[in-house]
């Protein structure tokens, strides 16, 4: 598939996970990658491990180091591309945490264990929309996609409220930057996953009992791959999506209609 060619797109969190599955899909439907990470090594191992998969030489993917919570690093990293010839077109707010074994109820959560949720999952995610805004506008207007999660919709994470309380946070930035810059070409759209397995959640994972019962609560049956939540990416990405902004698109097996 072609439908991304001629666009350039930056994904946050892509040295691995759903990050470097989703820039694989967009290179894969033919727009050049960026991936950004603070994991240098990883994320040109990420970016060398594409151009393999699609067997080629050209510069289709390449590796930018920034760590989303700094602003500096954030406006740097864009200034960079601007200026090198991959302004993004796509931007995918994707990179995050969640700290398990630290984050808590509400009456058991450690205030360094909530900032450090919030400076990553939410003031990382407003900084990347801050500066692709700013690179969008005089471009003319782009897609920007934000990850979600059930947690920000409902009591999905009773037992995680730094993240959720992000994650809710990143829900309302999303739908506000969509009104605030709809006339001006710019995009915002959030996608859901559901329990996807990644080594974001490898407590989980490696623990069959609490897998067994987070798949157990999804109506298909099984958990996510990171492949699930690229796809719905690639099309939020694409031209066919032009028409759709503020919205969130949920991939998550039917987990929250229940």
């Amino acid at each position: 598939m072609t439908r991304l060619e001629g666009k350039t797109a930056l994904i946050t969190g892509a040295a691995s996970g759903i990050g470097l599955a989703v820039a694989t899909r967009l290179a894969t439907d033919g727009a050049r990658v960026v991936i950004a990470d603070r994991d240098t090594s990883a994320a040109r191992a990420a970016a060398e491990g594409i151009r393999a998969q699609l067997a080629t030489e050209d510069e289709i993917a390449r590796a930018v180091t920034v760590d989303i919570s700094d602003e500096d690093q954030v406006a740097a990293a864009f200034d960079e591309l601007a200026a090198t010839g991959w302004t993004p077109d796509v931007v995918v707010a994707n990179a995050g945490v969640q700290l398990f074994g630290q984050d808590a109820k509400a009456a058991d959560l450690d205030l360094d264990v909530w900032k450090r949720t919030v400076d990553i999952n939410l003031t990382g995610t407003f900084l990347t929309v801050k500066h692709a805004v700013r690179t969008m506008l005089p471009a003319g207007g782009g897609s920007l996609i934000l990850t979600g999660s059930p947690t920000g919709v409902n009591g999905e994470g009773k037992d995680f409220t730094a993240y959720s309380a992000t994650k809710a946070g990143i829900h309302g930035l999303a739908r506000t930057v969509a009104a605030a810059y709809a006339r001006d070409g710019i995009r915002v759209n959030v996608v859901v996953p559901a329990y996807t397995e990644t080594s974001l959640v490898t407590t989980i994972s490696d623990d069959p009992e609490a897998r067994a019962s987070i798949v157990g609560r999804i109506p298909v049956g099984r958990a996510g791959t990171p492949e699930d939540v690229a796809g719905v990416m690639a099309f939020l990405a694409s031209d066919d999506a032009a028409f759709a902004t503020g919205a969130t698109f949920t991939v998550d097996g039917g987990m929250t209609t229940l």
